[in-house]
């Protein structure tokens, strides 16, 4: 059959499985939604022409009519059914767009209890931005804390690459490693190099950096650094063995067994390995005190297990006098090594004002921190995959996806496609202003480089009219609180000019030096630009001086006259400085050379 026959004949079979499908029965709703992406998709994909109108046009028609359909279920009280439709309100695709109907549908989701509602963190960042919502932190607070409560046993944090770091140095800030360096580690491993071996398993052990999660893997390398007396290969076989996975089974006294060889010879992965046994009673009677004291060794060699459990101890009194401060110590080093629970607790302590001054502004981002670590971040990656195969349009979808939920990387990554009209979603008139609102939100999450764009984009009626005060203010702002010498750089340009700012020659020049000292990339264009400034100056100087009624009427004589001086005195000065240098001696005339001597006359003895 004819391939655009065979579509025609599955969407209209589509159309009556939708008909006859009934109200209530929303799994069979959903089933359908998903044929009907996959075959609309297919069916686009190989039609063209009028052809191509038609079945697109159908497709649509048939969408938005299981979006009623849903609708209706949802209105019932149905999870999924709730959870979709709340997505499209949210976002206006194929139901008119309600932000707080979304928001109060994800709210009763939310409270409900549902698992995946509550790791629907877009309503949380509404409130916490006032997008489209009154501003409330308190609300906000609400919101990530119900993620966050589901979300602190989440994994590590994930690679957050901005898009336009790595066009500008390819490879310097995404933090993932080529197949060339990892198969050149793998060749060293290989080689029985120790230090290669360590860091593989590890990479292996918790994926990341462009390496899938490899349990075997880890626990191969491991091992073999491990025999070579690596007292970190043998702490890590101890966590694999204490934690247990489909390929190491979980064994206490293995654990146990390594976690006290490393920590026999000081190693503080081992030291906090064995904390954890004599904390919980793992292979051993739990022992408070000696938990207590290998938490306190690991801790003082910086290793962040050791100081979150110490953090711990001392924050719930267990083996320790309850001590708030000495938990907020620890909890504070270990979040500096980015470890999730160390954020949690923190947060706990600042929404609840335990051992600080309560502060939900502080809570609510570091919340944030923990939502932000969920499965679903795992679309940064998928979108920068996109990205990197040249497919701009689906990276743009999946970072708006992840920008609408707060992600600040993502929101500069979706201002960064439209600002370089990479994608063909949006019209030309549309790409500017959408990609002022993205730099406009990622700004206000700190991002300099997004406070810097939405100086440019004022300065230039990029999306917006040109207006120079509101450019100075963002230019301003990334200056005095982030330190940028980009910013501090355009201060001096504008002061210079008088664009949105008095115009202050002094003031540009300040601003130029102190562009210099903050970066000494800037030091080469802030030369450049403290040149012209002094020849703008010198000419102003001189067209204010009347030389004529200062010097007479013959002083370019007088200037002439001067000039021949110091030639004069240059040149002699040169010449004296020539006789005064010492003539080498001369060499010494070289000795004769020696006649051959004649073939037949024997040689002197």
């Amino acid at each position: 059959m004819n391939p655009t026959k065979s579509c025609l004949v599955l969407i209209m079979a589509l159309a009556v499985t939708l008909e006859v499908t009934a109200r209530g029965e929303s799994e069979a709703l959903f089933q359908l939604l998903g044929k009907c992406l996959c075959v609309g998709y297919h069916c686009c994909t190989i039609a063209s022409g009028k052809v191509y109108s038609i079945l697109y046009n159908y497709f649509l028609f048939l969408h938005y009519r299981l979006y009623d359909r849903l609708l209706k279920v949802a209105e019932m009280g149905h999870a999924k059914a709730m959870e979709k439709v709340a997505y499209a309100m949210l976002f206006g695709d194929y139901l008119p767009q309600s932000i707080p109907r979304a928001k109060e549908i994800f709210e009763k989701l939310a409270l409900e209890g549902s698992p995946k509602a509550q790791t629907v963190i877009a309503t949380g960042y509404r409130y916490w931005g006032g997008v489209g919502v009154p501003q409330s932190c308190e609300s906000a607070l609400t919101h990530y804390r119900l993620v966050a409560n589901h979300g602190k046993s989440w994994g590590s944090a994930v690679q957050r690459i901005r898009l336009l770091d790595e066009v500008e140095n390819p490879g310097s800030s995404s933090g993932m490693l080529e197949e060339d360096l990892i198969q050149y580690y793998q060749f060293l491993a290989e080689k029985g190099d120790v230090q290669a071996q360590v860091g593989l398993g590890q990479l292996n052990l918790h994926g990341g950096r462009g390496v899938e999660q490899n349990h075997q893997r880890a626990y191969e390398y491991f091992n073999q650094a491990a025999n070579a007396g690596n007292t970190h290969a043998m702490a890590f076989l101890g966590k694999m063995y204490s934690e247990g996975s489909e390929y190491v089974p979980q064994n206490n006294d293995t654990a146990l067994h390594y976690f006290k060889k490393a920590a026999d010879l000081g190693n503080p992965v081992g030291q906090s390995g064995l904390g954890m046994a004599y904390l919980y009673g793992r292979g051993v009677p739990v022992n408070y005190d000696l938990a207590l004291k290998y938490f306190q060794k690991a801790a003082e060699q910086g290793w962040v297990d050791g100081q979150l459990q110490l953090g711990s101890m001392y924050y719930n009194g267990i083996g320790v006098k309850r001590d708030y401060k000495q938990a907020l110590k620890f909890f504070n080093l270990a979040s500096q090594a980015g470890h999730i629970l160390a954020f949690y607790n923190l947060a706990q302590m600042h929404a609840t004002g335990t051992g600080v001054m309560r502060s939900c502004h502080t809570a609510v981002e570091l919340f944030k921190n923990v939502c932000e670590r969920g499965r679903w971040s795992e679309r940064l990656m998928a979108a920068y995959g996109s990205f990197k195969d040249g497919d701009m349009d689906s990276a743009l979808v999946q970072y708006l996806l992840l920008a609408e939920q707060g992600y600040e990387v993502a929101q500069s990554n979706v201002a960064f496609i439209l600002d370089q009209k990479g994608s063909q979603i949006f019209n030309e008139n549309e790409s500017y202003p959408r990609a002022l609102l993205h730099w406009t939100r990622a700004a206000a999450q700190g991002y300099t480089v997004a406070r810097i764009k939405l100086g440019d984009y004022h300065f230039y009626g990029y999306g917006t009219d040109v207006d120079y005060e509101t450019a100075v203010i963002h230019y301003r702002l990334a200056s005095e609180q982030q330190h940028s010498a980009q910013a501090m750089f355009n201060l001096g340009y504008m002061h210079e000019k008088g664009l949105g700012i008095k115009q202050d020659i002094h003031l540009a020049k300040r601003f130029y030096d102190m562009a210099a000292e903050a970066s000494p990339d800037a030091q080469v264009p802030v030369f450049l630009a403290l040149c012209k400034l002094g020849l703008i100056y010198l000419n102003e100087l001189l067209s204010q001086v009347d030389l004529d009624q200062l010097l007479g009427p013959e002083w370019d004589l007088y200037l002439m006259t001067v000039i021949a001086l110091l030639l004069g005195t240059v040149v002699a000065y040169r010449q004296r400085q020539h006789q005064a240098v010492p003539r080498a001696p001369p060499a010494p005339p070289r000795p004769p050379a020696q006649p051959e001597q004649p073939a037949g006359e024997p040689e002197e003895q």
